[in-house]
């Protein structure tokens, strides 16, 4: 059996061992992409998964925990937030349109990293006797494109099997922003990454009870979008956004990204509303 604190204190020891957290960027050099993660926990059998069916949230393909791993007792989330480095090179203050190399670096390489850091805990917990599942890297694992239209507003909307974000939100690590984001206790920008495991933890506390109420609607990640992809009425527009970021894709392949919502803005890297 493993205490909360024995169980983090593992990850954390393999995510500092895990190599490729650092990018050798041509003209740049070396950059540290991720800082330590947070992480938080929710019983595998909450109702708020099942929530997560409904076609306004995610959609009828979600995959609950124990669909994913039967047995599951406890889903663990994590928050990779990305270093001031990372954060500072993608400010609108250098370039108001285009993602820094260091932005692209950690936006790829990055989650290549965190691939690998969460196949290292999978196999490091099933040595240990637990059985695991990284919905991420499980074959399984897939996304519905539905196009929507409210109004005169054409959208689409991600039906996917799992949600790194709403399993964060389900694990007590924070609520959603306007540009759709999550922001944590250490902001917005990051990534995220999720495990199911057998063992029965602790759950985190979810110090909320709205889905918006880290974000203080200050309208910054509006006034830094290059794609006016956000708006205090609507939140973010997905096709808006992609047609961006496919641009970048085009400029800058095999590397990609964006980020300006998630730069440069009270939710940054902390949470606002605690200001």
């Amino acid at each position: 059996m493993y205490t909360n604190t024995e169980f983090i204190n593992e990850c954390f020891g393999i995510f500092r061992q895990t190599e490729g957290n650092t990018a050798d960027i041509p003209g740049i050099g070396e950059v540290l992409m991720y800082e330590e993660p947070l992480a938080g926990f929710a019983v595998a059998e909450d109702g708020i998964f099942e929530t997560f069916r409904r076609k306004e949230i995610i959609g009828r393909n979600f995959m609950g925990p124990a669909e994913w791993l039967p047995g599951a007792k406890t889903v663990v989330s994590f928050f990779l937030p990305f270093t001031e480095a990372v954060r500072s090179s993608n400010s609108t203050k250098y370039n108001s349109t285009d993602p820094s190399a260091e932005w692209l670096y950690a936006r790829i390489e990055g989650q290549e990293f965190i691939g690998r850091f969460m196949a290292a805990l999978k196999a490091h917990f099933e040595e240990r006797g637990m059985k695991a599942c990284v919905p991420a890297l499980d074959e399984r694992f897939g996304v519905k494109i539905e196009f929507t239209a409210k109004g005169l507003r054409p959208d689409f909307h991600a039906d996917s099997k799992w949600s790194e974000r709403h399993a964060a939100y389900a694990c007590g690590l924070g609520t959603f922003g306007l540009s759709r984001g999550l922001i944590t206790e250490k902001g917005m920008a990051g990534r995220f990454a999720s495990i199911i495991i057998t063992e029965e933890l602790d759950p985190t506390l979810r110090p909320y009870t709205g889905i918006c109420d880290y974000c203080i609607r200050c309208g910054a990640c509006i006034r830094n979008c290059p794609a006016n992809a956000i708006s205090l009425k609507h939140g973010k527009n997905n096709i808006k956004c992609n047609r961006h970021v496919e641009t970048m894709k085009a400029k800058y392949a095999p590397r990609y990204g964006c980020g300006k919502c998630q730069v440069g803005v009270p939710c940054e890297f902390r949470n606002p509303s605690k200001r």
